[in-house]
């Protein structure tokens, strides 16, 4: 337990350096209970990475923009309304439209993610950022090209433990808690449990964590007698609501916590370098459902469920309701920062992560769509980039 006094100093600049809590409207969350077909490509990223030279290559302008290199793309996510931009793409036609065949598969975990990219069975991921980074510390050769979400998580407890929500950690003394190790989640709750002068271990005035491999997972823990609160990210915190449970809090409502560059875009690094132009197409189409997630919520909500079957108006709370925000900006300060706060926690050893971070493709993707239209939206995530890339 040694790191986890290492924690708060470094946690808290995350909080201020991040910048996603900049874009106007807040979007994202489901739940877990979709379940979808996979169908997957049989071209393969290369073996090997190239330099980081090669890494950052783009066209020379908007203008230039050439068509995909491969038009058949797998792309993986997992149950969560967090991951809306794809499914707003896929069910308004704009991979269609930028030349992509794109087939979407729901996975458990992130482990599962990295190896569809690095078995060739996916193409890109929406892994949180946490174990992105562990990832790419332990020698994966996987690379971040834009975001997904920001904020989203929490805790949830049994309702005989607390009157109402948002009580804070305290009443999570003298309970099992149900987490997953390396997660965003988990070292939010180090951070809040260290601020409250409450130690993680057995005993009443302690918080006894039990780890789990999944988010799904930790979530039907709470079904144990043993377990009584557990880990949310979207849309399990209103899932969990319907059914009765408490909020301890949400992420977005610590001050200590919020604004947290959660699930990041990842691709094997052979097959971004491979492929520049297939992954610009696929940036745009992630623009393009970011723009109607901003003025179409009806929309926006009913592209949602089709992959996340839960209540249109759990999607609507997790999605619009200020928890969290799904864009594809790559956040990249907000992520390095983040990279040192797990660095100083213990959950990995530093490492260069410049030639895995690749945000030249965002930003050859948002050009091409400023000079096609611009608006106030386009513009914000111009400004965003800009601000914090």
């Amino acid at each position: 337990m040694k790191n986890q006094a290492k924690l708060i100093a470094v946690f808290a600049s995350l909080a201020l350096l991040t910048g996603c809590g900049a874009f106007n409207t807040p979007a994202q969350t489901a739940d877990s209970s979709a379940a979808q077909s996979s169908s997957e490509s049989s071209e393969q990223p290369q073996s090997s990475a190239e330099s980081a030279a090669e890494n950052s290559a783009e066209p020379e302008s908007a203008a230039d923009t050439a068509a995909p290199e491969k038009s058949d793309f797998n792309l993986g996510y997992l149950n969560s309304t967090a991951h809306l931009l794809a499914f707003v793409a896929q069910e308004e036609g704009y991979f269609k439209d930028e030349g992509l065949n794109v087939t979407l598969t729901q996975f458990s975990s992130a482990g599962e993610l990295v190896n569809g990219l690095e078995s060739g069975k996916l193409d890109l991921a929406f892994i949180g950022s946490v174990p992105t980074l562990t990832f790419q510390s332990q020698g994966h050769d996987v690379t971040i090209v834009g975001g997904a979400m920001t904020n989203g998580h929490g805790y949830v407890i049994k309702p005989e433990f607390a009157e109402k929500d948002e009580e804070g950690v305290e009443i999570l003394k003298g309970r099992n808690v149900a987490s997953v190790k390396n997660s965003v989640q988990d070292a939010e709750l180090q951070i809040l449990l260290k601020n409250a002068g409450i130690e993680i271990g057995e005993g009443e005035d302690k918080v006894n964590i039990v780890y789990f491999d999944s988010q799904k997972d930790a979530y039907a823990a709470l079904s144990n007698a043993t377990i009584d609160a557990a880990s949310v990210y979207s849309p399990y915190a209103s899932l969990a609501k319907s059914q009765g449970y408490r909020v301890v809090y949400y992420c977005a409502h610590e001050e200590a916590l919020q604004n947290q560059p959660c699930c990041r875009q990842v691709a094997a690094t052979a097959s971004v370098n491979a492929n520049p132009n297939t992954y610009i197409a696929l940036e745009r189409a992630l623009l393009k459902a970011y723009h109607l997630t901003q003025t179409d919520h009806e929309k926006t909500i009913a592209d949602v469920k089709t992959y996340i079957d839960i209540e249109e108006d759990l999607i609507d709370t997790e999605v619009y309701g200020g928890y969290s925000v799904s864009s594809p900006d790559p956040d990249k300060q907000g992520t390095v920062e983040l990279k040192k706060t797990i660095v100083e926690l213990g959950y990995t050893e530093d490492y260069d992560i410049e030639p895995l971070y690749n945000t030249a493709l965002y930003k050859q993707a948002l050009d091409s769509i400023l000079a096609e239209q611009s608006d106030d939206i386009y513009k914000s995530l111009e400004e965003h980039f800009n601000d914090y890339e």
